[in-house]
């Protein structure tokens, strides 16, 4: 696929389709579990059930078109980055209508999702969401809480930055560990909608946001386009990295995929999955510092 060349994944995928050693949670709507191209991948639910109720809601479509950019088939037309990897899911949006977009989650829902996730021993967990506020204090601290448990065990999280067209502050950002996931056009243009910002240039990345395949609930394809379609790139990238560099901390992945702490920026670079397989193979090597 043209976009997983334009972020170097390409590379990554012809070495590995993902180690099953490597759990990736996923927060998001359900997932029709049905799917012709999701038969053979390790999915798992967490808690709740996994699977839609109402395949035409749009949280149902959301949660399988993600899913899809990381789980489906090989021989799918979704990007499918990583589909030997296992999969943990923890819906946290009904499937009553409600309008298109960014999902929103409530704080302290989504403060709960990344601890009981965490505490599952995934490596990674995907994000493509938004706050419905930013909460009262408490509900603020829970979620910050959160984000520091997912620190202390190492997991990483790649969280969308959101499709509001805003230039600075994003609650959902707010602490040094998320990774944001920012989104361009198919020639690597950032999106109009796409949120960007200093603290999304200095420790995020942008990805391919329009112009994705993915599966759809029902069987079929889908497009959707925003910041949700960028995160599982990256969230795909790194659990290849994973795979590949089973020895690597999450440190250290961080360290290869993201761009210079000196980049002032509003704009995060374009992800590039192969420069980071070079790092890390370097390190491997000794050839680098530690």
């Amino acid at each position: 696929m043209r976009l997983n060349r334009m972020v170097g994944l390409n590379h990554l995928m012809r070495r590995s389709r993902g180690h099953p050693q490597i759990s990736l949670g996923v927060i998001d709507g359900p997932v029709d579990l049905s799917h012709p191209d999701l038969v053979g991948a390790r999915i798992e639910a967490l808690a709740t059930p996994a699977a839609c109720r109402a395949a035409d809601s749009f949280a149902c479509r959301h949660g399988t078109y993600v899913l899809g950019i990381l789980a489906a088939s090989r021989a799918s037309a979704a990007p499918a980055i990583c589909p030997g990897c296992r999969f943990l899911l923890r819906p946290i949006f009904g499937e009553a209508a409600g309008p298109e977009g960014v999902p929103q989650a409530k704080p302290e829902e989504l403060a709960q999702a990344i601890v009981e996730l965490a505490s599952a021993g995934v490596r990674l967990i995907n994000l493509s969401l938004g706050l419905d506020s930013s909460g009262n204090r408490s509900q603020r601290l829970a979620l910050q809480e959160a984000y520091d448990f997912a620190f202390d065990r190492g997991v990483l999280l790649l969280v969308a930055s959101g499709n509001q067209g805003r230039v600075g502050f994003t609650p959902l950002l707010n602490h040094h560990w998320p990774i944001p996931v920012t989104a361009c056009d198919v020639s690597g243009r950032p999106l109009a909608q796409a949120n960007i910002g200093h603290s999304i240039g200095r420790r995020g990345l942008m990805a391919p946001g329009a112009g994705v395949p993915s599966l759809s609930s029902g069987g079929g394809y889908a497009y959707m386009q925003g910041t949700s379609t960028a995160a599982p790139f990256v969230t795909g990238a790194l659990a290849l990295l994973w795979s590949l560099h089973p020895r690597a901390s999450a440190a250290h992945l961080r360290q290869a995929l993201l761009p210079s702490p000196a980049n002032r920026s509003l704009i995060p670079p374009l992800l590039n999955a192969g420069a980071a397989w070079m790092k890390l193979a370097e390190r491997a090597a000794g050839t680098v510092d530690p």
